[in-house]
């Protein structure tokens, strides 16, 4: 079972700015120390991020935040292949191991400790975003 959404108040007036910037429809805002993730409709990835980059430019000033953009999907591989978009991801397997779903992602190999970050943060951060929209527990990078 997907974890539970929490939306505070400052998620609210983060998706609202989000929404006005970006002329799409957020259908999720995680907010981390180092940066905001948002899940926009299928489809909606290329608008958010505007022209150049334009609109995360500009909520990257409004918020002092970076900005993370993934475009949802129902299917699970194709969510966590979106989610870890920018590291060109090659392939997912998704696989039960005991009690929990495990999915690996295969990135470039150039761009690895990228997709891991500094003490495993930006893959926790993608763990936590895939865990809230599927019933995915664990998450590695390969």
């Amino acid at each position: 079972m997907p974890a539970e959404i929490v939306i505070t108040e400052d998620t609210l007036r983060y998706i609202a700015l989000f929404q006005e910037v970006t002329h799409t429809n957020a259908v999720d805002c995680m907010d981390t120390p180092d940066k905001l993730v948002f899940v926009v409709e299928a489809g909606q990835g290329n608008i958010a991020v505007g022209k150049k980059g334009d609109h995360m430019i500009r909520l990257k000033d409004l918020t002092g935040k970076n900005i993370q953009v993934v475009e949802h999907s129902a299917d699970p591989e194709q969510f966590v292949m979106n989610v870890f978009h920018i590291y060109n991801p090659q392939k997912v397997v998704i696989e039960k191991r005991g009690e929990i779903t495990h999915a690996t992602v295969t990135v470039d190999p150039e761009l690895k400790g990228r997709a891991i970050g500094k003490e495993g943060k930006n893959l926790r951060i993608a763990r936590d975003v895939v865990n809230r929209h599927h019933d995915i527990q664990s998450l590695s990078v390969d």
